[in-house]
């Protein structure tokens, strides 16, 4: 745009003499055909603005027709309002848009030029007085009196005109009546031109009309190709899951054959090699041309199936088993084109905790659907809605101000940030008084931890986190940041004097700090919580202390998330905020959370606090608030609230103190009963318990596919490794809920763990049947040295030469890697080393497939529907093996 033209930007600002040049280039025959036979005018109105800018008037195209347009408005308002037209522009328009000659000759018969009407001395006078000689562009006036326009006293033709007008209608007569030789050639090349210019104007429409064709015929193509490799790449996955189950089977009979240590080997990697090697073959073979570079996943998974086959047929090279590992089995969702590469990742982000509410959405339990899923896993407290709906209805959280409904303070409203400062003060008992600036509110404590990572931490920097601990955090901090967690794990071991479990340290962080230096791990931050989620711990106020001085030591900050202070129902314990210390030994660097998801019950409702003395942090926060605002009339009701003392103190928090100590109560003697330990606390909303003794391995694949049996049996509850916990085994059972609610969920969680109990029974069955098979055999396998290693972890404990020695005899190579959530067999690693062995791997098979849906939603008939190939694939791979 010409920097002249900016000031006048959306046709604003158009002087009389400017609006009267438009009018005369408008106006004329050739533009408004043009206008008309065409769909887009963009370039008619360029030629006038060029044609102006030629004037000294500089104005864009797009000016001239925001003008025409609102000009064009302003005279149908007029004309359908039947107003008084006292626009001066309304003949003007008048004439144009009624199919009337153009306003280029006078009335009198004598040349006019619209221009001259501005180009006079005293136009302005002409124009009050309504100078009928210069011709009208509105009603006439007398003085400042509008006198009433009546089109049929206009002024009379002049005789010279008169005579004009009927030799040029005898002319037209003439014409018609055959005389065509006497017309003049001027109107017939008007039209011809008029033909050539609508002609033009079609063929850009269909010029445009095929442009458009071919890229909708490319957009399907591109989807068609998309699609193909899709249905190669589901057949590939087929192939290499059928593949993984024969050569299973095939690897199990052959070591029957073997009599010494390293031909059963030998033989079993050369088959996978063969196996792999047809699988490659295949895979070439059926994969569509295409010019864009193949996906190297197929190759990646066998890679990874060989590897994993082979360590299994190699027992004593360690392999890594931890809850990523786990959570790699998963299916994530595919690739999308219409997302970055961060907004895949963000995608396909994936999370225990996450999926488990979401199995709880889609069938939650009630009165209509007693058959829906029990939530024992999100941390929510259901006990006290009555008391909430009595408070929230009353008459002074119904008040709504004007300056609630408009853009306020990003770090909260003031009166809120008062509010805060002033809970905080008596419920935290601080020694001083708080102050309302060092306050930060943002919609919930997630926003909290992101922002503050946003702030104080780089893209690739860490923060320091002791695990177990809340698993949304690692999300919140990672998301939009890139900032990573470091952990600092707590064993579960009685390591301690005072036997505390999961018990934090000192000594434990500072040898994480230095473990992060050796591996270049650049550490900004430590979070703290106290009450801890899901350990349920309250540290004393030294310990928070000496906890605050290793994060000075360090020059690291300290976020200290006291979301659970409140949530206290014991009243022989005292919980000890922050807040409370006399002096903080790096206030600068030192920032307390709190919100009322937890202490209030109100996890809908999301409001977070912060309260620091940073003021470049909270300058800093403030900056991002905007996108993590809460509204106006929520502010309201939150510092109506927290300002009412009376009801907190005397109503809220006894009657929510005394039904969480009875729920939990309850909850801790059923565990009781069923034999399951768990860390005793008097706070928080949860149970961390141990199910260690009920996994048939200490594995974190088994404590999913007990988390998965738990939801088979439509309850959820929270695995450990969700948590990051270092040991396997333990849950989080959340009793913040009604009564018959955990009575019914406690009931599912016994099925549960007897169908596995019964499931691990049937498996030793046939393991100890494979053992006295191999006993009666003449062989002495003994004298070799043993191939298969043992499974060692922190917390197993020597077995005698038992069953539990037959069952490390028996390793079969069945691989899981690329089974889905949904789709997790759990082939045991436990079946037959002699020929017998593979009827004993036919009836572990035989087990697992009774036990498990996955074939139900899975078969090849079903999966037909969505690509036919599949079903053939499957038939012709089925009639291999027979042979």
């Amino acid at each position: 745009m010409d920097p002249r033209c900016r000031r006048h930007e959306r046709g604003s600002n158009w002087t009389d003499q400017e609006i009267v040049e438009l009018l005369q280039l408008w106006s004329e025959d050739s533009i408004q055909i043009e206008l008309e036979s065409s769909l887009r005018n963009q370039r008619v109105f360029d030629r006038i603005a060029l044609i102006l800018r030629e004037k000294g008037m500089f104005r864009t195209g797009d000016q001239c027709r925001e003008k025409i347009k609102k000009m064009k408005l302003e005279y149908r308002r007029i004309k359908d309002n039947h107003k008084s037209r006292s626009w001066k522009f309304y003949d003007v328009m008048d004439r144009v848009l009624a199919n009337r000659p153009a306003l280029t000759s006078s009335t009198q018969g004598e040349t006019f030029d619209a221009q001259q009407l501005f180009q006079s001395p005293d136009r302005s006078d002409s124009l009050l007085q309504g100078n009928s000689s210069l011709g009208s562009f509105g009603p006439a006036t007398l003085g400042n009196v509008p006198v009433p326009h009546d089109t049929s006293q206009e002024s009379l033709p002049s005789p010279a005109a008169t005579k004009q007008r009927r030799r040029r209608k005898a002319g037209k007569n003439v014409c018609g009546n055959g005389g065509g030789k006497c017309c003049s050639q001027g109107p017939l090349n008007k039209a011809l031109a008029n033909l050539l210019v609508w002609q033009q104007c079609a063929e850009d429409r269909l010029v445009s009309w095929e442009k458009a064709r071919l890229e909708k015929e490319l957009q399907a193509d591109e989807r068609r190709q998309q699609q193909e490799e899709k249905r190669a790449e589901r057949e590939r996955q087929h192939e290499l899951h059928l593949f993984n189950l024969l050569t299973g089977a095939l690897t199990a009979a052959r070591h029957g054959a073997a009599t010494t240590k390293t031909a059963p080997t030998n033989t079993a990697v050369s088959l996978l090699d063969h196996q792999s090697a047809l699988l490659a073959t295949s895979t070439a073979s059926s994969a569509p041309s295409s010019s864009q570079p193949r996906t190297q996943a197929p190759s990646a998974l066998s890679v990874s199936t060989k590897a994993t086959m082979k360590s299994e047929l190699h027992p004593s090279v360690k392999t890594f088993t931890s809850s990523e590992s786990v959570l790699a089995t998963t299916k994530s969702p595919e690739a999308s084109v219409y997302l970055s590469n961060r907004g895949n990742s963000i995608r396909q982000q994936q999370g225990i905790l996450q999926a488990g509410f979401a199995h709880y959405g889609a069938n939650k339990y009630d009165i209509d659907n007693p058959d829906g899923v029990i939530n024992l896993g999100t941390s929510e407290n259901k006990l006290c809605y009555d008391l909430l709906h009595k408070r929230l209805t009353r008459s002074d959280m119904l008040h709504v101000d004007p300056a609630l409904l408009q853009y306020g303070d990003w770090r909260g409203h003031t009166f809120l940030r008062e509010a805060v400062a002033k809970f905080l003060t008596h419920y935290c008992r601080s020694p001083k008084l708080l102050k309302a600036d060092n306050v930060v509110v943002m919609n919930g404590c997630s926003a909290l931890f992101s922002c503050i990572a946003a702030v104080i931490c780089d893209a690739k920097d860490a923060i320091l986190i002791p695990s177990p601990f809340y698993g949304a955090i690692t999300e919140d901090v990672q998301l939009y940041s890139d900032v990573k967690l470091f952990h600092a794990p707590l064993e579960s071991e009685d390591g301690n004097e005072d036997g505390r479990l999961f018990h934090l340290t000192v000594s434990k962080l500072e040898e994480a700090m230095q473990r992060a230096k050796q591996q270049g791990v650049n550490i900004r931050a430590i979070i703290l919580m106290n009450p801890h989620n899901p350990l349920a711990e309250i540290y004393t106020p030294n310990e928070m202390l000496s906890f605050l001085q290793f994060a000075k030591r360090n020059e690291i900050h300290a976020i200290i998330d006291e979301v659970y202070m409140l949530t206290v129902f014991d009243e022989s314990v005292t919980f000890h905020s922050v807040l409370s210390l006399e002096s903080l030994p790096d206030p600068q660097r030192t920032h307390i959370m709190w919100g009322l998801s937890k202490d209030f019950a109100m996890a809908g409702n999301r409001v977070g606090t912060l309260y620091t003395e940073n003021q470049d942090l909270v300058e800093a926060l403030t900056k991002l608030g905007s996108f993590h605002g809460v509204t106006g009339t929520s502010q309201h009701q939150v510092a109506q609230l927290l300002q009412d003392r009376e009801w907190i103190s005397k109503e809220f928090l006894p009657e929510n103190r005394r039904r969480l100590k009875a729920a939990h109560g309850y909850l801790t003697d059923e565990l009781q009963t069923m034999d399951i330990h768990y860390l005793d606390s008097s706070a928080t909303l949860y149970v961390w318990a141990d199910f260690r003794k009920f996994l048939r391995s200490p594995s974190f694949e088994e404590e999913l596919y007990m988390w998965r049996c738990f939801l088979k049996h439509n309850v959820v509850l929270s695995c450990g490794q969700a948590f990051s916990c270092c040991t396997p085994g333990w849950f989080r059972i959340v009793f913040a809920d009604q009564q018959d609610h955990l009575q019914l969920g406690l009931k599912r969680i016994r099925e549960a763990l007897k169908e596995m109990k019964e499931s691990s029974t049937n498996r030793d069955f046939f393991i100890v049947k494979e053992a006295s098979e191999e006993s009666a055999r003449p062989v002495n396998l003994d004298s070799a040295p043993s191939d298969n290693g043992t499974i060692k972890n922190s917390t197993s404990s020597p077995q005698s030469n038992s069953s539990d020695q037959l069952k490390e005899k028996a390793c079969s190579v069945l691989d899981t890697s690329s089974l889905g959530p949904d789709e997790l067999v759990l082939l045991d690693c436990q079946a037959a080393k002699p020929a017998e062995s593979l009827d004993t791997l036919i009836g572990t098979l035989k087990h697992q497939i009774r036990s498990s849906d996955w074939l139900e939603k899975n078969t090849p008939e079903r999966s037909a529907g969505a690509d036919p190939e599949i079903l053939d694939v499957f038939q012709t791979l089925l009639a291999q093996a027979r042979k």
